[in-house]
């Protein structure tokens, strides 16, 4: 899977890239049937929110021209990605059993 991660108003250790990166990695396992080459971009972003400053995750995949777009947040950038990427995950199981149901 080709990704893309931007970090808006701050520079991503090379620890978090890892990260998002091999979690990316699992989803070509849901991919294979839909027989595809994916584009991911993830966007990270600082909100503040007082003193404690939250933590936002965008992730948009393109599938055959399909967007899936997911946004979550959480008070480290690993939690707000584990929850955007399995609601992610979730919507491509239910594309990927639509598309079957057809065929």
């Amino acid at each position: 899977m080709v990704a893309r991660i931007q970090s808006i108003h701050f520079n991503a250790d090379s620890k978090l890239i890892q990260f998002i990166e091999n979690k990316l990695n699992e989803l070509d396992h849901y991919l294979t049937s839909i027989n595809t080459t994916a584009h991911a971009e993830v966007i990270l972003k600082l909100e503040p929110k007082g003193i404690i400053k939250e933590k936002m995750v965008e992730l948009m995949i393109r599938i055959a021209g399909i967007p899936f777009n997911v946004k979550a947040k959480g008070k480290k950038f690993e939690d707000a990605f584990v929850k955007a990427f399995h609601t992610l995950k979730r919507s491509l199981i239910k594309h990927k059993d639509k598309i079957q149901s057809k065929h």
